[in-house]
């Protein structure tokens, strides 16, 4: 029996290109300028101090604007990058110049499930933070009480199945208590694994989905 949601982000509860055309770019445009003004800063120290861990070398500005937009610009989904990003879009959602995308039917139907019960959950390769600063600033208000908990790549990659087992035993609940959306079928394949059921979010159609069940709409689903 289904006792707890477990849903994406991007292309599910919202839209893949608000995230991509806007968000990225957003990042993107204003990564020097950020790393500049907040070289000394803690927060900022340790993330370098990770990336010269990672590359084997030291790091200045210039290799650390290169090596973070050429991630950017392939989606890359490295933890320091997250976090990177996490503290620019924090920016841009406190000015007022971001918020985060959420579809109606997603919207309309989280608020129908937390009435009736359910415990609902986040898991993106965003970091916490972004994800609490995505849904603290929409359309519809902030929405994190919505959710028991945000999960991010911290607890493992989304394209492994024991990241979906190790979410379930944070939970406290079964794998087989929980539903998982998202928009990528590996990700499924994976939760579907570990022992969760799943359901294909294919928001344009173009996704017909040869294993799971497909919706385009979380109206769709009765719970």
């Amino acid at each position: 029996m289904i006792e707890a949601v477990l849903t994406d982000i991007e292309g599910t509860t919202s839209s893949l290109d608000y995230v991509r055309r806007v968000m990225f770019p957003y990042s993107r445009e204003r990564l020097e300028s950020f790393l500049r003004e907040h070289w000394e800063e803690e927060k900022v120290k340790a993330i370098l101090k990770a990336l010269e861990k990672s590359l084997g070398k030291p790091v200045d500005l210039r290799l650390a604007v290169e090596t973070f937009r050429e991630w950017i610009d392939r989606d890359s989904k490295e933890p320091l990058l997250k976090e990177l990003q996490g503290h620019i879009w924090e920016q841009g959602f406190l000015s007022g110049e971001l918020q985060g995308h959420i579809y109606e039917d997603a919207y309309e139907s989280l608020k129908k499930w937390k009435k009736k019960g359910y415990r609902l959950f986040v898991y993106s390769s965003g970091s916490v933070k972004t994800q609490e600063l995505f849904f603290s600033h929409t359309p519809y208000g902030d929405l994190r009480g919505l959710f028991e908990g945000f999960f991010d790549t911290s607890v493992g990659s989304k394209k492994e199945v024991d990241s979906y087992r190790r979410i379930a035993q944070r939970v406290g609940l079964p794998p087989e208590s929980f539903l998982f959306l998202s928009d990528v079928e590996e990700e499924l394949s994976c939760a579907h694994r570990a022992g969760m059921e799943v359901v294909l979010v294919s928001r344009d159609g173009s996704q017909k989905g040869e294993k799971f069940r497909v919706i385009g709409s979380f109206s769709e689903l009765e719970l």
